[in-house]
């Protein structure tokens, strides 16, 4: 994939795996970094896949996986047992040439195989390290295993989401690990920023939990002010009436939020008689499952690309629920150019997204319809999840 050069000459160390440090490297692998994927040959990159039976092996399945091709494109790849003092040391020759180091382990595993930020430091004084175990390299639980859903409990997030009457619910499987992804994307740029202007490498402990604090904010926010957390509503609001999710023709859904009484007196103009029943916002918080229900009457009817151009034209926020596999033929994204095509040994050509930036005042359109890969991104959509 042809990539900007804003990183050329920066060379990173990637001793992650998954989703959270693989994401952040990717970042600036598009950027124009070298990046060099490290892994071991027994205990390969869990993003490959699970089984690694011999008629998987056999088959090259390692190699097929599209979340671990979509996660670590752009990047160059090893393998080093670093249980033994020569994959160790040949691990420290590439440190000593190298601008950055990043690791996802459990804090305890580097420093296992007398592998860490001090002994990185003696081979390169200004080395760059980014650490990012699941809750932080201190405190009690620095040892704990995690992945980006159980991240996701810690941060509280479930307890903020679901329905009133419904236990804590997820916000999404493996959340913490894209978010923790993008803010060690971050973290990395900012560390060597400050290398380029005082020459001092640093040490950069990132918490997956921590990192997405800032998604329940409101929670947090509300407890310190009243002493209460705020309820669970589902897709309903506290402020707003109707907001939620409603069923169009073809299984699809649209989501529909009316955030003052402008917005609600052009709903009504759309939607006609079966909602005018319903007066100002207390009065439609009151009698939500009503209103819900007529809304749902009207726009069940209707494709979502209908009921949404319908309201947006009356000024009411809406916009339709794209499905996975509809992403590809999506025309906002085919003329952003998102989709880029690659070619990669054992599974050919296959598309990439495109990193959300682009440079310079234009930007070709993506190749024409590629519908045979619909499948294969609802694929990496699901896998990343897994």
């Amino acid at each position: 994939m042809s990539r900007p050069d804003f990183l050329r000459g920066l060379r990173i160390v990637d001793l992650s795996m998954g989703w959270a440090g693989p994401l952040a490297t990717r970042h600036l692998a598009d950027m124009g970094a070298e990046v060099i994927k490290v892994e071991s040959c027994l205990r390969f990159d869990w993003f490959r896949g699970w089984e690694a039976s011999q008629r998987w092996i056999d088959a090259n399945e390692a190699e097929k996986h599209p979340p671990f091709n979509s996660m670590n494109r752009n990047k160059l790849d090893l393998t080093l047992d670093l249980s033994r003092g020569r994959g160790r040391d040949l691990l420290l020759r590439l440190i000593a040439i190298s601008d950055v180091v990043i690791e996802n382990f459990a804090a305890s595993v580097l420093p296992k195989l007398g592998l860490e930020y001090e002994v990185f430091k003696r081979v390169k004084p200004e080395i760059v390290m980014v650490s990012m175990p699941g809750f932080g390299t201190t405190g009690p639980w620095r040892d704990y295993r995690a992945y980006g859903s159980t991240t996701e409990q810690a941060a509280g997030l479930p307890h903020l989401s679901g329905h009133p009457d419904s236990p804590p619910t997820m916000v999404h499987i493996a959340l913490g690990d894209a978010v923790a992804g993008l803010n060690g994307a971050a973290a990395m740029l900012v560390a060597l920023r400050h290398l380029r202007r005082t020459g001092q490498g640093q040490f950069v402990d990132l918490s997956h939990s921590e990192c997405l604090f800032p998604l329940g904010v409101h929670g947090i926010a509300e407890q310190a002010l009243t002493g209460c957390a705020p309820p669970r509503l589902g897709n309903r609001s506290r402020y707003s009436a109707p907001h939620g999710s409603y069923p169009c023709l073809n299984e699809a859904w649209i989501v529909v939020q009316v955030q003052n009484e402008r917005q609600w007196a052009g709903m009504r103009q759309v939607i006609g008689e079966s909602v005018a029943r319903f007066g100002n916002l207390a009065d439609r918080i009151d009698r939500a499952d009503d209103l819900d229900d007529a809304i749902a009457t009207w726009t069940s009817e209707r494709s979502a690309d209908e009921a949404m151009a319908a309201l947006q034209e009356a000024g009411v926020a809406a916009g339709a629920v794209r499905q996975s596999n509809e992403l590809i033929d999506d025309p906002q994204l085919k003329a952003r150019a998102f989709w880029k095509f690659m070619e990669r040994e054992f599974v050919g050509e296959l598309p990439h997204a495109a990193a959300p930036y682009r440079t310079g005042g234009n930007h070709s359109a993506s190749n024409g319809p590629r519908r045979r890969w619909a499948s294969t991104i609802a694929r990496f959509w699901s896998g990343c999840s897994g």
